[in-house]
Formats: structure tokens, sequence, C-alpha cells
């Protein structure tokens, strides 16, 4: 069993939630987010917001808070092989209720068909709109940073 060792990033102005599935090797290593290098979440949020790519922790938490997004992933603990979303089992969900109580969110976004069809499945009581985006994982190799942007653009239209 692994376990979610990554705490969610927000504060009360966050205005949308991207959900992963749940971290990969690579972040649960580095302690944070989209940790793996090829992973292209954080090249796509910095051609979203205008921003420079950030290098460290502090300026990928700094980014998103600046620009009213929250992060965190829809999987607490599970069994999983690697980095594999396809060899989840035994999912446990995250609570999402505190995230929600205290921002301002009136949108989430899914980074790919995993996170999408778990969040779906577990959290049927949560009345927002929900977006399932391609996933920005290296998994996902039919789609080019530039299809990543374009698809993802719709963040834009709720921040």
């Amino acid at each position: 069993m692994e376990y979610h060792n990554i705490n969610p990033v927000y504060d009360k102005d966050s205005k949308i939630l991207i959900l992963g599935s749940f971290p990969s090797v690579k972040s649960r290593e580095s302690q944070f987010f989209y940790g793996h290098p090829q992973n292209r979440f954080w090249k796509v949020i910095s051609a979203l917001t205008g921003t420079s790519l950030p290098q460290t922790v502090e300026d990928k938490r700094k980014m998103l808070i600046n620009n009213n997004i929250a992060v965190w992933d829809v999987i607490a603990s599970c069994d999983i092989e690697g980095s594999s979303d396809s060899s989840i089992k035994n999912v446990v969900v995250n609570d999402l209720s505190e995230i929600l109580k205290e921002t301002n969110i009136k949108t989430i976004f899914l980074n790919g068909g995993t996170a999408y069809k778990l969040f779906k499945k577990y959290n049927k009581d949560i009345d927002i709109d929900i977006i399932k985006l391609p996933s920005t994982s290296p998994a996902n190799a039919r789609y080019s940073l530039n299809m990543l942007i374009d698809d993802w653009k719709i963040i834009r239209d709720r921040l």
C-alpha cells in the first residue's frame, strides 16, 4: 500500500482545483506534485499563466497560489505498481470537503482519464463543474506539449 504524502496546495482565493490520480514515484520522492522531469504539467501551467517555468518546489507552489490554482490528487492511498495508473487497486480517496469549504473553487479539472474515472466513482456528492483534461504524464505520448496547452486553455476562462 502506497500513501499520499503531499499536502494539497490551495488558499482562500483558489478558484479552480486540478486533481491528478496519485503521485508518481518521482513525485513521492520529491514530496511535490508532478515531480517526474518528463511530466508536462509545469510547462502547461506556465504557458497558461504567462509565467516562467518554476524550478523549485517553492516556485511551483507560489505560481499556483498566485494564479488561484489549487492542486491535489483524487487518491489518498492505494496499491500501485511503480507509477502505473492502470495498476491502481484498493483505492482510498482524499476528502475534498475542506478544500471546497475554505476556497472559492467553482471548477474541478481532472488531469487524465484515470483521475476523472476515479473522481466520478468516489465523489458523487460533489456538485461542481467537472472537466476532464488530457493527461500531462509522459505516458500520454500521443499528445504534444502544444496539444496539451491548447486543450488546457479552458482553465484560463475559469481563473
